[in-house]
């Protein structure tokens, strides 16, 4: 009786081109599961969080689809067909189809992602299992298990390092999926060739296949349209500048208030009153030093503070920490961007360094020649814990380290009013690095009551003068700054620690109990 396995030797060209399917299904599989825990990320906050509930609920479904694979016993190329066309459609649409439920119907956002997670998980499980039963027909048993794998394992190493650092920067979350839906549906392609003497209803098939890439291009071509649909119903005024970046989306409209800066769908700032949130920032602590000469800026790619501090006659050199280059070049090149912050980031004492502020703290090089006399730390609010870090004790003493003996670091803190305790969890972490924290807020109409808390070796002391020409600050009301009203006043608060990451979780809190 003959034996139903191939002898062993060189791959067969059907082999050959099931593994190949096998490196596309895992890349095309995992970049779903990126792109869906990215938008949860955007969209409600706590990327740990969101990336770890969606990886979870994705393979737990990849597990039901593995499961219900055992069902499928006749026509198997015709069912793995089917399969890679409906995960084509599914996965593919899926970006498009959330961003466009986040702007439509909100409230639906966590539902649709969780079903559409849900569904696509099944439908990647079912894949691998009948692939590796159709080549059971052609590969000997103890080689196939290792080779599927090798080249499920090729595929997600592939997507893995891609996925931030290339295609989402020059696609867009869309069209990255979409382009992923397109190889899956190659495979479907595929699958219609290699077994078109197996499929009963060849010409159903092929009509499937041609309908999925024709809807899948489609998409693709109109995926600008789809993005400013999404986002004009979003942001409610008109978008003038969108760019996506490894780190962030960017998005920056023009209404009749003026420009306002988006990150991942949060406010940063409104034209109207920018200027009351950056005097408050920068001007109590670069006045109390008196004549600064070296500042450092950590965050605030928009260059608004960097603006606040160059109306120092005295200040001889910048140095700008932005992480993202987009920001920077954008606030730099712009024309419009530009005027807001008056020309900061084109200014010949300015040094711009696009690297994470941590790292750049941590690094030993020049240690005596990168001391500062102000350090103005304008980081986004603590909504995941790769920001959080940026609040922890062991940042702030970083900082510590390179402030001068007399010089004064000021940190953007949340609202004291809607996140009492997130707010004064930073002064206590100040505290425990060894610093002196002086608290003071300022009402900013876009944002509401803000906070900031000015860090240093020695205490503040109110300055006697603020530079000429500012709209919001005067030495007669900057001592009001410093008042805190009952129901702003300290409350007992745990020190934010690399280890713990506190913050992060008591800001999700407080910030929960007024989200729409």
């Amino acid at each position: 009786m003959s034996s139903s396995v191939p002898a062993q030797g060189a791959p067969r060209p059907l082999e050959v081109t099931l593994l190949v399917s096998v490196f596309v299904v895992a890349a095309c599989g995992l970049v779903y599961e990126l792109a869906a825990g990215a938008l949860a990320s955007y969209v409600l906050g706590d990327s740990v969080l969101q990336f770890s509930t969606v990886i979870g609920s994705y393979l737990f479904a990849m597990g039901i689809g593995s499961w219900l694979s055992r069902f499928f016993d006749r026509q198997l190329p015709a069912h793995f067909l089917r399969i890679e066309l409906m995960v084509a459609l599914a996965g593919g649409f899926m970006p498009a189809l959330l961003f466009l439920s986040n702007a439509y119907m909100p409230g639906a956002f966590r539902f649709l992602l969780y079903a559409m997670v849900g569904l696509v998980g099944i439908l990647v499980g079912l894949e691998i299992p009948l692939v590796m039963r159709i080549l059971k027909r052609e590969v000997v048993l103890k080689d196939l298990v290792s080779q599927v794998l090798t080249f499920d394992y090729l595929g997600a190493l592939a997507v893995s390092v891609a996925f931030p650092l290339l295609l989402v920067p020059q696609l867009g979350l869309i069209r990255t999926g979409l382009l992923f839906g397109f190889l899956n549906a190659a495979v479907a392609f595929w699958a219609l060739w290699v077994f078109r003497h197996e499929l009963r209803r060849f010409n159903a098939h092929a009509a499937a296949c041609v309908l999925s890439v024709v809807a899948l291009g489609l998409g693709f071509a109109m995926a600008d349209q789809i993005t400013t649909l999404a986002e004009d119903k979003f942001y409610h005024e008109r978008i003038v500048l969108a760019a996506s970046s490894p780190y962030q989306r960017i998005v920056v409209t023009n209404g009749r208030t003026g420009h306002k800066l988006f990150l991942n769908g949060n406010l940063q700032f409104s034209e109207r009153d920018e200027y009351r949130y950056h005097e408050a920032l920068v001007h109590p602590a670069m006045s109390a030093f008196g004549a600064p000469r070296r500042v450092a800026v950590l965050g605030g790619g928009d260059g608004m503070a960097v603006r606040e501090v160059l109306k120092y006659p005295s200040v001889e050199s910048v140095t700008l920490v932005e992480l993202d280059p987009n920001m920077t070049g954008l606030f730099a090149n712009d024309p419009a961007m530009a005027k807001l912050n008056a020309g900061a980031l084109n200014s010949p004492k300015l040094h711009i360094v696009n690297t994470d502020a941590f790292k750049w703290l941590q690094s030993d090089e020049k240690a005596e020649a990168e001391m500062f006399d102000v350090i103005i730390v304008d980081f986004p609010d603590p909504t995941n814990f790769s920001i959080g870090k940026l609040y922890t004790n062991t940042f702030y003493s970083l900082l510590a380290q390179r402030l001068s003996a007399s010089g004064y670091a000021v940190i953007q803190t949340t609202s004291p009013l809607v996140a009492r305790q997130s707010y004064w969890t930073v002064a206590t972490t100040i505290e425990s690095a060894g610093l002196h924290a002086t608290p003071y807020h300022a009402n900013v109409p876009s944002f509401g009551e803000w906070g900031f808390i000015i860090a240093s070796h020695r205490p503040w002391r109110q300055p006697a003068a603020l530079p000429d020409g500012l709209r919001y600050l005067a030495p007669t009301t900057l001592p009001l700054l410093f008042d805190f009203p009952k129901d702003m006043a300290r409350v007992p608060a745990e020190v934010n620690r690399l280890s713990n990451q506190v913050l992060v979780m008591t800001y999700e809190k407080e910030w929960g109990r007024v989200a729409p």
